[in-house]
């Protein structure tokens, strides 16, 4: 079986997690820049990765201008230490029910890293703080979320992608 991993990653989070996937399945591995020079019919599946940014999944929209469908695996990752509410509502607006049934999906908890973000995400991660911080009745969430949203931290492991690498030798 012929596998290709593609990625995009902005503080490299993504990049490690497609690292360890490509070393795990011995597969091709590319960055999404990569794109126009990759003929896909030679690949049997294709695997994409990227950061969740403000809700939505980055660059998964010219992912799916590709029409790979069944042929395609996605995973993300982000701040939050597990795939909670705010992670599957992640799912449900960045791919069509019909997409949540053909498209095996996976998430990753990476972490924040301040020293690599730009300005403008710095800027927003610094407003959804303080928007939490003065939240009345926060939800034991909005705790987890204020807490790790405060500084940059890694908390991106190895172990995680065993569903993925285990979803792969089972096809």
């Amino acid at each position: 079986m012929k596998i290709l991993l593609i990625y995009q990653s902005k503080t490299g989070f993504t990049k490690k997690y497609a690292n360890w996937i490509a070393e795990e399945l011995k597969c091709d591995i590319e960055k999404i820049s990569h794109i126009p020079k990759i003929n896909f019919s030679h690949y049997d599946f294709v695997i994409f990765g990227s950061r969740i940014h403000a809700g939505r999944i980055d660059r998964l929209n010219k992912i799916k201008q590709l029409n790979l469908g069944k042929k395609l695996i996605l995973f993300a990752t982000g701040a939050t230490p597990e795939e909670t509410n705010s992670i599957m509502e992640v799912w449900n607006s960045n791919l069509t029910e019909e997409e949540r049934k053909i498209i095996k999906h996976f998430y990753f908890p990476a972490g924040l890293n301040y020293e690599k973000m730009g300005f403008f995400d710095k800027t927003m991660m610094k407003m959804a703080s303080m928007m939490l911080e003065k939240r009345d009745n926060k939800s034991n969430e909005d705790i987890g979320m204020q807490n790790s949203i405060q500084k940059s931290y890694d908390i991106s492991s190895k172990e995680r992608i065993k569903p993925l690498i285990e979803y792969i030798q089972s096809l």
